[in-house]
């Protein structure tokens, strides 16, 4: 079965992941800017510090074009390591200048530095973390340098005695200290969110590739079984047929009921086969087409026994919804959970088929019965192949797993949710078509 557009490849994963770090970056300048242009004014207004307003303005006008420049680059670009290194090391080199332009070495705002440093941990590998580490360090080493030829802070003039001027340092040092953490908490704890929802999709990407590897070794399993087992299958229905009828009448009821068994059993067993083979490789084999969510819920319901206990709930709008998919098997899908729904709620008690569309553009079809639900260890192998709460002969424990295959395959979702004496809700969610492929599908 042709499946939707092909997954990014890991280049395009790497570039993506590595752009979405840029823009965290860019986040950051925004929050910096302010930060440094609220300290700024703080100063002026309420210290008797002498800053020189004209440059610091200079150099935040520039922060405020660069990094509208940085965040339109950052959408289109193909953002590498060395580049985001680049973009921090540029930081590192603002943040020098600054601190030379309000207080130099002196300035208990050098804090700041250990934001930059946290973050190259975060965001780089191993060794740009370390040239960034260094950068820094040159940087801080450099306002010594500086003042080393021009003299201690060099661009403020100082209003306020040494012991004003002692207590407004301690103050600023624990302003800067509280800044930097802020900072470095909350983008720590944006990556680590981040890396959680990376390694949720790869586990759901490892199971959805692992019940993608299972459906190829069934349809193979299931052909070889059937094409193996075809011959002697035949030849037991066969001489079950002449023993029957060379018997004749002579032949007491007990062994030609026994007889009628054997073929019945045998005939059940080249069903199941067929059975086997012809779902799991219609999943594979079927092309796509498009068709109404009413085309689909109409084939689902031909053929199904008991068809009038299906109670349905229709959103308005939603018989017109199309969807893209193969018909056979998305009917035979939606199919089996009615049938199982039918059979879990009894024999006289409705089912509901809830249809309804999101606003981000799928299509739900739930299916809700009135059954025994059931307990969480078994809602936890659900969808397993061959598992199966039914008696022998009722089911073979496939059609949960072919459904869920069949539905990530398109590009949707498959839930169930069930509780004991309350029921089972099944939900397939699936894409809405889009206005080209309902003309080209």
């Amino acid at each position: 079965m042709t499946t939707g557009a092909p997954g990014a490849g890991a280049g395009d994963t790497l570039a993506n992941g590595a752009r979405l770090k840029l823009s965290w970056l860019v986040q950051l300048h925004w929050w910096a800017i302010l930060g440094q242009v609220l300290i700024v004014g703080l100063a002026e207004l309420w210290t008797d510090f002498d800053l020189p307003i004209p440059h610091i303005m200079a150099l935040l006008t520039a922060e405020v074009i660069g990094n509208l420049v940085l965040r339109s680059w950052a959408r289109t670009a193909h953002v590498t390591e060395p580049m985001m290194a680049t973009v921090m090391a540029l930081d590192a080199a603002v943040l020098t200048l600054l601190l030379d332009l309000t207080g130099g070495a002196a300035n208990p705002y050098s804090t700041l530095y250990l934001v930059n440093v946290a973050l190259a941990a975060v965001l780089l590998p191993g060794r740009w973390s370390w040239v960034l580490m260094a950068v820094s360090l040159a940087g801080f080493a450099s306002l010594f340098v500086h003042e080393w030829f021009t003299g201690v802070a060099h661009h403020v003039r100082f209003g306020m005695l040494p012991e004003q001027i002692l207590v407004a340092h301690v103050r600023a040092s624990w302003v800067a200290l509280a800044l930097a953490a802020i900072f470095i908490v909350y983008f720590v704890r944006r990556v680590a969110l981040a890396l959680a929802d990376r390694e949720l999709e790869l586990k759901q990407a490892r199971e959805r590739a692992d019940r993608r590897e299972k459906l190829a070794s069934l349809a193979t399993l299931a052909a070889g079984a059937a094409h193996e087992l075809s011959t002697p299958l035949s030849t037991i229905i066969v001489v079950a047929k002449e023993l029957q009828r060379n018997l004749g009448q002579g032949v007491s009821d007990q062994v030609a009921l026994d007889l009628t068994l054997i073929r019945e059993q045998v005939s059940r067993c080249r069903e199941i086969l067929d059975r086997m083979a012809g779902h799991a490789g219609e999943q594979v084999g079927e092309p796509l087409r498009s068709q109404t969510v009413s085309e689909w819920v109409a084939a689902a319901l031909d053929g199904l026994q008991g068809a009038g206990r299906v109670v349905q709930e229709r959103a308005p709008g939603i018989d017109g919804v199309s969807l893209v998919g193969p018909p056979r098997a998305l009917a035979d899908a939606l199919r089996g959970l009615l049938k199982n729904g039918m059979q879990a709620s009894g024999e006289e008690a409705t089912v509901t088929l809830r249809l309804e569309s999101s606003v981000s553009g799928r299509v739900m079809a739930t299916v809700i019965d009135r059954g025994r639900g059931m307990s969480p260890d078994v809602l936890a192998r659900v969808g397993e192949p061959f598992f199966t709460t039914k008696v022998p002969g009722e089911g073979m424990g496939l059609g949960l797993f072919l459904t869920r295959a069949l539905v990530e395959q398109l590009g949707g979702e498959f839930h169930i949710t069930s509780s004991p004496e309350r029921g089972t809700e099944a939900r397939i969610e699936l894409p809405a078509a889009k206005a080209d492929e309902r003309s080209t599908a």
